[in-house]
């Protein structure tokens, strides 16, 4: 008898499903929340995984591109019907500015349901778009080479995902706002928390207290995710004065606890100072990414006016210190990421290692995207000929040049006298034409009177070409 046994893909798993969850395509033990940000979840392999934790380094002091990664995280979560626990002294400023859905596309409700908050599809299309991004139909209208009409456009991200009955990478605007009810809705209902991290004058300091704090919400029963997100790690006006050896021990401890908690899942963005390696020497953000199970730095281009110029359609340049592989040892990054490009450049069919990532954010959404360059001489370059002129070219007797145009301009007959015509000691103006020949006598003009043309070189008459006969002896063999 065969020892040979059937698996049961329903024994196969034990894993809770969770609503606005995924499983891993890399691993069925594994399951992914999104980021709110599609292009993102792809550069992490399908999304954040629970249990894990990602930390988001934006060196730059005069923007907020990771404190906008962050706002991303949480209304993803108020709309998947997450638990959310914001750690922050300022974080009732933070939800005021979260973005929402767009109002041309969602119209949603303000009760919550079990599985989030209701959505009702509005009258436009399933897909939100910048209106910049969208070409028009006549755009993509080809004249010339219409054999190449049928082809796809040039891609640099992923698409943006549909309306659809799936509760996963919602789609924001970030021109709506959130609005106040559903903040509220979420306080009363206990699935968003705010919580401050303590007294940094305290024995271990605000990173400890706001370990007991993380600790005490993941240990609670919960049927639904819990995302763990601080807006500025290491502020001084929320944790005091921080060393490096402090904000380490507080991301190792935190990723200790996640694993722990399965259900948890966390998201930080270190303060601008803390996001370079001048705060702690050389290799500062290489420790961030090994006591981290994710970690990016988004380097934006306003501080160095060159890279702006050299990539006008960029913001900045994304790099990636590591990414998670919970219950693997690659990360499902390196065969499931698009944008990174490592599994077409493996597969043999194209590709030379990994690309250059970098992003950018519109009015209405923030993409991560492929590195490249513009247009040969910039959007601004003159692809067509010019339009045929109608200036004039004039020319004074001291040889200054002066175009019609302007000439006209300053020509005033407004005092009913006009210091133009004047006699025969006025200046000489010749007038050019571009184009066809014109007869000399329109081209001099003195005081209005017409000036005799100079006289024309003769021209030799052309010599007629000569003739050869030809003789034959036999002319009817010529004969035609």
């Amino acid at each position: 008898m065969s020892s040979f046994k059937r698996k049961d893909p329903s024994k196969q798993s034990n894993l809770k499903s969770y609503e606005g969850t995924r499983v891993s395509p890399a691993s069925s033990s594994t399951i992914n929340t999104s980021t709110g940000i599609s292009s993102l979840d792809d550069i992490l392999g399908g999304g954040l995984p629970l249990s894990c934790s990602l930390v988001i380094a934006a060196p730059d002091l005069h923007s907020s591109y990771g404190e906008l990664v962050q706002k991303y995280w949480v209304a993803e979560g108020l709309a998947c019907g997450h638990r959310v626990c914001v750690i922050d002294d300022y974080a009732e400023d933070f939800l005021r500015d979260l973005m929402w859905y767009p109002k041309s596309t969602l119209s949603v409700a303000s009760e919550a349901t079990s599985g989030g908050i209701k959505e009702k599809e509005g009258p436009l299309g399933s897909t939100f778009e910048d209106e910049e991004d969208e070409p028009t139909p006549t755009d993509r209208k080809v004249k010339i080479a219409w054999r190449y009409e049928q082809m796809k456009p040039f891609q640099t991200t992923v698409s943006t995902p549909s309306l659809t009955s799936e509760n996963y990478c919602h789609v924001f605007d970030l021109t709506s706002r959130v609005p106040t009810p559903v903040v509220n809705e979420k306080l009363v209902s206990g699935k968003l928390s705010l919580l401050a991290p303590g007294n940094p004058n305290r024995t271990g300091g605000a990173t400890m207290s706001a370990l007991r704090q993380v600790e005490q919400v993941l240990q609670e029963q919960s049927t639904v995710p819990i995302r763990i997100c601080i807006p500025s790690l290491g502020s001084p006006a929320t944790w005091g004065d921080i060393t490096p050896s402090n904000a380490l021990q507080f991301l190792h401890s935190l990723r200790g606890l996640l694993r722990k908690y399965p259900h948890g899942c966390a998201s930080i963005t270190l303060a601008p100072h803390l996001s370079s390696d001048n705060w702690s020497g050389s290799g500062w953000l290489q420790k961030v990414g090994w006591v981290t199970d994710a970690s990016l730095t988004l380097a934006a281009f306003s501080a160095d006016p060159a890279l702006s110029a050299t990539f006008p359609s960029h913001h900045g340049i994304v790099h990636i210190t590591a990414l998670p592989s919970p219950s693997t040892l690659v990360a499902p990054s390196d065969r499931f990421s698009t944008l990174r490009g490592l599994a077409s450049s493996a597969s043999g069919f194209g590709g030379s290692g990994e690309n250059n990532l970098a992003f950018k954010c519109t009015r209405k959404r923030l993409i991560f995207e492929t590195l490249h360059l513009d247009l040969d001489g910039g959007v601004s370059e003159r692809r067509t000929s010019a339009p045929s002129s109608t200036a004039v070219e004039l020319t004074t007797a001291t040889g200054t040049s002066i175009s019609a145009s302007a000439a006209a301009k300053s020509h005033d007959h407004s005092q009913g006298t006009c210091n133009d015509h004047v006699s025969s000691g006025g200046p000489r103006i010749d007038i050019e034409f571009e184009g066809p020949a014109v007869p000399e006598e329109k081209k001099a003009v003195v005081a209005g009177e017409l000036i005799a043309p100079s006289p024309q070189p003769e021209t030799r008459p052309k010599k007629p070409k000569k003739k050869v006969a030809f003789f034959s002896d036999r002319p009817d063999v010529y004969d035609f």
